[in-house]
């Protein structure tokens, strides 16, 4: 296997791991108040049940956001860093290219998804009671 189908093949596998890391967020924080706030508890606690470490993340969710955003910053910086170059050899220059392009588009849906977790699991509770400070009399 060549140098550049390996750096392929690592930036293909960063990629998905910054997409998987930052679901955890969304799994372990977001799913849980959406399924409240939508009247469906007991479907949640069935998913408690069904899936346990659900609990754990939820636990551990500090450690989850630091992990997941550690994971975001470094994908950006290996996807954005200067002196990026494709390989000279026609075919694996547009698969470079193109790998570059779908990296870039997880990156920025990776982005949004730690983005709505982290406001679920640490600024909505927070906003919610400023806001009954605020409005109620």
């Amino acid at each position: 296997m060549s140098e550049e189908s390996s750096a392929l093949r690592r930036d293909g596998i960063l990629g998905w791991l910054t997409l998987f890391s930052s679901s955890g967020t969304l799994i372990c924080c977001a799913l849980p108040i959406a399924l409240v706030t939508l009247g469906l508890g007991a479907s949640l606690a069935s998913l408690t049940n069904a899936f346990p470490f659900l609990i754990f993340l939820s636990l551990h969710k500090i450690w989850v956001f630091a992990f997941s955003a550690l994971m975001l910053i470094l994908s950006g910086f290996l996807l954005y860093r200067p002196g990026r170059t494709c390989p000279t050899d026609p075919d694996l220059a547009a698969k470079c290219e193109t790998a570059h392009r779908w990296n870039k588009r997880i990156f920025k849906l990776s982005v949004v998804i730690w983005t709505t977790g982290f406001a679920a699991a640490f600024l909505a509770l927070p906003l919610l009671e400023l806001y009954d400070r605020t409005f109620s009399g």
